[in-house]
């Protein structure tokens, strides 16, 4: 059995694997398989360990089902979606493929999903790819990765990182497998969103990852990359909640729900933590990616800044107003006064004066527009552009939009919010959480505006150019997706001052509180 085979045996597609036989489902013409083990379940005594490629079997597998979430953080509702599913082997893949022939040779969009590095499963309805590979021509694929503590907790005797690790072993699940479905192994794009993009930022530096993909699109990039010190502060608060050491031979009994539930636990007290774990803390972040020198060498932006991006195409970009929706999260909608203002100003502008020249920039801004200015920039909007700037001085080229379309869903009160993109990208306008921005019934507008960035992101992939100019550091062209898009400079000129003071580098320990 090769990774190359497949056939079609009726209504229901059938694909050989290197593990062995699958049989999917049709769906509205596309063929779907889900539920396919790329790694073993990471349990036992594989747990906390670097992912190992699944065991073959003999027979036809169905592929009907999405594989079950792995353990989740405390956040919408995920960790009881976790809780209710059966079974332990959170490492699966899914593809949506128009054409599942060996000789189709169609380009490949691998998913990567967000959710702060705490949440995320590819079973969401958001994620369904199958409006993607069918008015796209492209085959789609998503996947499960471990997050929270399993994925990212910096654990003594467990590699940093398990979480990416898992994303290059899914690459290299899809390097294998996917011309049996139709796919071009040559031709893979990695796109995701939030702490996807992260993901997808950090993949373009590691070299565990080189070759794995041609081109990339990271949406939403946040800045948060640790340092080993806060990384292993974090961890062994997570395991003193349990009265644990942060070690695997102290944390791989622990049943995966309390473990998550540790964190939750340290997580509903970071305001307290502020002193030592610094500006994380005042996000709420708990997990990020660790620059701990062996998976991951370097930031993103060093990384690419040295050449590690040069033969590799990148679109990146971000929503206007990313910061909307946890403004709206937390109940501070319309309610910022000054001091609070100030405070995200002193707290995450750039350099020593730097609420002055935010002030100075947006004269006319009041409080509400201040605070959101500013923590937009600081966890996604000046990581996301400085990604762009990075990819250009390596030698490489990048191509940069923003989304500012005003989202009607909800009274149009978060504007061009953070995951705006997500069902917009994917086409699916009335399903998952994020449609709820859309609104109830989508609008000839929206549909309008999906075609148009799908159709973006899959010439992107087919061909490395979704539809405007190459990011350059002098005129810094941008796609606006809009009711009505065009391509403008960006920023505008009285932003340029804070521009290039935005850095980004491992977040530090900062000591006793």
């Amino acid at each position: 059995m090769t990774g190359a085979e497949s056939v079609l045996s009726g209504p229901r597609p059938e694909v050989g694997v290197t593990a062995g036989r699958l049989r999917g489902v049709l769906e509205a013409g596309v063929a779907v398989f889900r539920g396919i083990s790329f790694a073993e379940p990471p349990v036992g005594a594989l747990r906390f360990a670097a992912p190992r490629p699944a065991r073959g079997w003999s027979g036809v597998r169905e592929a009907l089902a999405y594989g079950p979430p792995p353990p989740q953080g405390g956040h919408f509702g995920m960790e009881a979606l976790a809780q209710d599913a059966a079974g332990d082997d959170w490492l699966t893949v899914n593809v949506w493929s128009p054409q599942p022939d060996p000789g189709a040779g169609m380009p490949v969009l691998v998913w990567i999903q967000g959710g702060a590095y705490v949440i995320g499963t590819s079973g969401l309805p958001e994620y369904d790819g199958g409006r993607l590979a069918r008015d796209g021509g492209v085959v789609v694929v998503t996947f499960n990765y471990r997050v929270g503590v399993e994925g990212f907790a910096q654990i003594e005797g467990a590699p940093a990182n398990r979480g990416l690790l898992d994303q290059v072993a899914a690459l290299e699940w899809v390097r294998d497998n996917i011309r049996g479905f139709g796919g071009d192994p040559d031709r893979v794009t990695v796109f995701g969103e939030s702490a996807g993009g992260g993901s997808v930022a950090a993949l373009l530096a590691m070299d565990r990852a080189a070759g794995l993909f041609r081109r990339a699109v990271a949406q939403s990039v946040p800045g948060t990359f640790f340092s080993p010190e806060l990384a292993a502060d974090i961890g062994a608060a997570c395991a003193a909640e349990l009265g644990l050491r942060p070690t695997v031979a102290d944390l791989a009994a622990v049943a995966p729900g309390r473990l998550s539930a540790a964190a939750d636990a340290v997580g509903a007290t970071l305001d307290q933590r502020a002193g030592r774990w610094g500006r994380p803390a005042h996000r709420s972040i708990l997990f990020s990616p660790v620059v701990d020198g062996e998976v991951l060498a370097a930031t993103p932006w060093q990384a690419l800044a040295e050449g590690a991006g040069r033969g590799i195409d990148l679109m990146v970009g971000h929503t206007r107003d990313e910061q909307r929706l946890f403004t709206a999260i937390s109940g501070l909608l319309g309610e910022v006064g000054e001091e609070q203002a100030a405070h995200a100003l002193q707290l995450f502008a750039p350099g020593p004066d730097g609420e002055r020249r935010y002030r100075d920039a947006f004269p006319a801004a009041g409080p509400d527009e201040l605070y959101e200015l500013v923590h937009s920039d600081w966890l996604f909007r000046m990581p996301s552009l400085r990604l762009a700037e990075a990819q250009t001085a390596g030698g490489g080229r990048a191509f940069v939009y923003e989304l500012t379309w005003p989202a009607p869903g909800m009274g149009g009160a978060f504007g061009a919010c953070h995951g705006l993109d997500v069902p917009l990208v994917f086409g699916n306008l009335d399903r998952g959480q994020p449609a709820l921005l859309v609104g109830e019934q989508p609008s000839p507008e929206a549909e309008e505006l999906s075609a148009l960035m799908r159709s973006a992101w899959t010439s992107f992939a087919a061909h490395g150019d979704p539809g405007w100019p190459v990011h350059d550091s002098g005129q810094r062209l941008v796609q606006c997706f809009d009711s009505r898009s065009a391509i403008t400079a960006y920023p505008e000129e009285r932003s340029r001052r804070i521009w290039q003071d935005h850095t980004f580098a491992a977040l530090p320990l900062n000591g006793p509180e």
